[in-house]
């Protein structure tokens, strides 16, 4: 092993196969150790591996988000692609680990933003005061793109809390937008991300204005649900109106939003929200999770006491639905129960027919024991004959004709003396 230099580059552990130490930390899933590395100078983006690895690429492979944004914010390049052709995010999909493709395909490099928080050209005056740009920034890399939880993000900071800062965040994520449709590799994606945010940012000013209790209207309105399903009806028509108002009609991507919402009536499936987060985050149907009914946050556990259908992420979102929950609640329980009796029911008819084809299993297997059993006995020929079936006359020939014949005279006279004829005479 040769000595590991914690200036500059980083020398290979294993020059055979190119591996740093970084990579080998990446892939170890030590997140410590890949921090200490890069604070000490370690090159993220050495691809000197004999398959053309990154360490980006190994932090992807692990399924440790916390360190593929730790590569991402030390300047990993998503964009490198390996022996076989594959970039860091097509790797981690290939292997199931698709929390790191969402990571991967929403991160945006914080130095783009802060070239916003300096005067350009004439301007005396950036167009993001610096202090709104680690807020914005926290927007704008989330990866749940539900609209409660947007405008969570938005209440729980004071300084995004008025409407000309709103304002500014709105412009700055507009003019990101253009520069991604505009620039020469497009990126229609991050464009679509950034105008959905700016729709809700902009409605947030809207709300802010008109009313006194600032969000906590617009927050109720977009989970406030139908009387006869319980569906946020609002919210969906805020998602499609955000979707159409897409400034760029030749995009591939809104033609393929479009398709897939257009003919969809609002209540069934799938929801303008659900393809909207297909389509940016690269979440394929939300496999083997679950989440918050309020704010669509992953990993959800908490459920209704009630119905034990509808799932929240802490009591906060449960109080917060609880005003439209309320209604069909008792029907969700009713529901829940019938389904429950039905399952129970099935799954006692389907034991019975199990112990039925068992009990039948082995009746027939022990019939087949005796057939082998008589098939093996050796029988003796004068049982055989006795043991069939026939009338007594049968019985009798049989007797007869296996008895042998008499050789002496006197004795076939004396068999003959017992018949009708000889003794009437």
């Amino acid at each position: 092993m040769t000595p590991v230099s914690l200036r500059g580059k980083i020398s290979r552990i294993n020059p055979q196969h190119g591996m740093t130490p970084l990579m080998h930390a990446a892939y170890k899933g030590k997140a410590d150790m890949c921090k200490l590395l890069l604070q000490h100078g370690a090159e993220v983006n050495c691809n000197e591996h004999e398959h053309g690895y990154t360490a980006l690429m190994f932090a992807g492979l692990s399924g440790k988000k916390e360190i593929v944004w730790m590569m991402l914010e030390a300047g990993a390049d998503p964009d490198v692609l390996n022996s076989v052709g594959r970039t860091a995010s097509q790797m981690a999909a290939f292997v199931g680990q698709h929390d790191c493709v969402t990571v991967i395909n929403n991160f945006y490099p914080r130095e783009k933003l802060d070239y916003y928080t300096k005067p350009q050209g004439l301007n005396t005056e950036p167009k993001l005061p610096v202090k709104l740009s680690g807020p914005l920034y926290k927007i704008i890399t989330t990866t749940n793109l539900h609209p409660v939880k947007i405008v969570f993000m938005v209440k729980e900071n004071p300084l995004l809390m008025e409407t000309d800062a709103l304002k500014k965040c709105s412009n700055v994520l507009d003019q990101i937008c253009e520069k991604c449709m505009k620039q020469q590799d497009m990126n229609e994606v991050l464009a679509m991300k950034m105008h959905y945010i700016s729709c809700i940012l902009q409605k947030c000013i809207t709300y802010i204005q008109e009313k006194e209790d600032k969000l906590d209207t617009f927050i109720k309105s977009l989970l406030k649900g139908r009387d006869s399903d319980c569906f946020p009806v609002f919210q969906e028509k805020l998602i499609r109106e955000s979707i159409r108002k897409f400034p760029y009609c030749e995009a591939t991507l809104l033609q393929q939003l479009v398709r897939s919402i257009a003919p969809v009536e609002i209540g069934s499936d799938p929801t303008a929200f659900s393809v909207l987060t297909q389509a940016i985050t690269g979440q394929v149907g939300f496999i083997d999770a679950e989440f918050c009914t309020t704010c669509g946050e992953k990993g959800a556990s908490k459920r209704c006491s009630v119905c034990k259908l509808v799932i929240y992420c802490d009591q906060n979102c449960q109080k917060l639905h609880w005003f439209t929950h309320k209604k069909i609640c008792k029907i969700l329980k009713e529901k829940r129960e019938k389904h429950e009796l039905e399952d129970a029911k099935e799954k006692k008819r389907q034991e019975k027919y199990n112990n039925q084809e068992e009990a039948k299993g082995d009746e027939s297997s022990v019939s087949t024991t005796d057939v082998s059993l008589e098939g093996n006995t050796k029988i003796p020929k004068d049982a055989i004959v006795s043991e069939s079936p026939g009338t007594e006359e049968d019985k009798e020939t049989k007797e007869l004709s296996s008895t042998p014949l008499p050789t002496e005279g006197p004795s076939a006279e004396s068999n003959l003396s017992h018949t009708p004829n000889e003794s009437e005479e």
